[in-house]
């Protein structure tokens, strides 16, 4: 056993001098302001919050991402007298890791001391096959050591449970995180920056999104170059999904707002995660299973779109209005609407211009109300897709809108490409894929354009990025139907947009 795992980036990241580092952390903790922040759509809603149970905070030096981090810090001290434990997960940046990776170290020391190691815990979780003690991933990273000093001058006396991960799915960070869960004694940090060395504009757009798929708990919804901790990060929100824990957005912001360069930043952003009033229940075994990314929802698809297409392109576009208008969604909870719109979905909304695509933004799972969702990622797909600049007014000629409702999917299980390539229905499955914590989806109406098998499949893959002839045992399929609606023009009078 290493007896005490040495700090790596003292005197680099914050202070070495132990003085100075308490002095730094106190100050950027004071300067939080300590209003609560604006309540987000899905926070509208929702039943009244209990106790913080996991914050998702910055790694970068105290100059970069101080002040991020401590207005998360600044709201932990609200709980010190109760947290005696802190689960700390973050990304391995240096060492290549399946999986996650454990310290045999029996403390972390900073220069305000040494942290001890919750060993009985980390017992707990080296059973499971994806974690492994690993003391060289350790070494050298920051991820996890820059949180400490923080942690020591808010919390006083606690032990860590510090965690590594590497090539991990989402679900197997939720069954590591679901053991070490504990009561109101433990406290879960994840680490992770957030968009790396775009312009200032751009890394605003795509942090935004990112932002938005962790409001709503979208595990599914954070991609590779979105967020470096993406793993620990979706992980999670897989299980915060499951015990229904509420999202609050605590900083957005990037290096160019607080000490960098604006043409090559890196994105920060705190979020603070309650359970619900009485506490969560613990999920059941069939919940921790990646199995289901789209939750199950009736009426079927065409049925929904059939009925209610025409609301829903209404509500997408006043969302769209009400993003010009005032920067945010629409907030359907006033709307008088069908009962089926009430109930859980996941639909994809997506803007052409010209018949060129100008945005699409969507839910995998049916995380809130089919109507939530609609206008949510209505807004999203005109503002937040990082792949294009927001809309502008100017655009609306020429704009047509889609939504598509999707179904519950099923899991596809296949251990070559081949067999999946004979399973597929064209024209008619949507497709999800997941592996060694990438993901991608394709829905039913990209079989317009990719019309083999063989192409959907390996576009899909590259969509993830992976090669497209990357097979694994490791791949997990599923498959959904989906019925869509669209709208012929925004820019009539007397079509929605009006």
């Amino acid at each position: 056993m290493t007896e005490v795992r040495y700090p790596a980036v003292a005197g680099l990241f914050y202070p070495e001098n132990a003085r100075d580092l308490n002095r730094v952390v106190r100050r950027l903790l004071a300067d939080v302001k300590m209003e609560p922040p604006a309540a987000t759509l899905a926070e509208a809603d929702a039943p009244a919050s209990g106790a913080v149970k996991a914050i998702i905070v910055p790694h970068a030096g105290y100059p970069y991402s101080g002040p991020t981090a401590a207005t998360a810090y600044a709201r932990v001290a609200a709980i010190a007298d109760r947290v005696r434990r802190v689960v700390l997960l973050g990304p391995s940046h240096r060492v290549a890791l399946p999986g996650l990776a454990a310290s045999s170290a029996a403390a972390f020391a900073t220069p305000l001391g040494p942290v001890p190691v919750d060993r009985e815990g980390l017992a707990t979780v080296l059973s499971l096959p994806q974690v492994e003690t690993l003391d060289a991933a350790h070494t050298d990273e920051h991820s996890l050591e820059v949180h400490l000093p923080f942690l020591q001058v808010v919390l006083g006396e606690f032990s860590v449970v510090p965690l590594l991960v590497g090539r991990a799915t989402a679900d197997e960070v939720a069954v590591v995180l679901d053991r070490l869960w504990g009561g109101p004694e433990t406290l879960i940090v994840v680490s992770s920056d957030l968009s790396h060395y775009l312009d200032y504009d751009t890394a605003r757009t795509m942090d935004a999104a990112t932002c938005r798929a962790i409001e709503s708990l979208d595990d599914a919804g954070i991609g590779f170059e979105q967020a470096c901790g993406r793993v620990p990060v979706n992980g999670l929100l897989a299980l915060a999904r499951r015990r229904g824990l509420q999202v609050t957005t605590l900083d957005l912001r990037n290096s160019g707002d607080t000490a960098g360069d604006r043409r090559r930043v890196v994105g920060y952003g705190a979020w603070l995660l309650r359970e619900p009033a009485g506490g969560t229940k613990r999920p059941d075994q069939a919940s921790t299973k990646a199995a289901d990314p789209v939750q199950a929802a009736s009426p079927s698809p065409a049925s929904v779109v059939d009925r209610h297409g025409e609301t829903l392109l209404h509500v997408a576009a006043a969302s769209i209005r009400n993003g010009f208008a005032y920067g945010r969604p629409l907030d359907v909870s006033r709307l008088s609407h069908a009962p089926d719109l009430s109930a859980p979905g996941a639909c994809f909304v997506t803007l052409r211009h010209y018949g060129a695509l100008r945005g699409c933004v969507g839910s995998a799972r049916a995380h809130r109300s089919l109507l939530e969702d609609v206008a949510a990622n209505a807004f999203a797909t005109a503002f937040t897709d990082s792949r294009f600049a927001g809309l502008h007014p100017r655009e609306c000629g020429g704009l047509t809108l889609q939504v598509s409702v999707l179904g519950p999917a099923e899991p596809v299980e296949v251990e070559r490409e081949r067999d999946l390539l004979r399973l597929l229905r064209p024209g008619i499955d949507g497709l999800i894929i997941t592996c060694e914590g990438c993901h991608a989806l394709f829905l039913p109406q990209v079989w317009d354009v990719l019309r083999e098998p063989v192409d959907f499949v390996r576009q899909l893959k590259v969509k993830a990025g992976l090669d497209p002839g990357y097979w694994s045992v490791d791949f997990q399929v599923w498959r959904f139907v989906a019925a869509s609606i669209s709208s012929e023009s925004l820019s009539e009078p007397a079509e929605i947009w009006a």
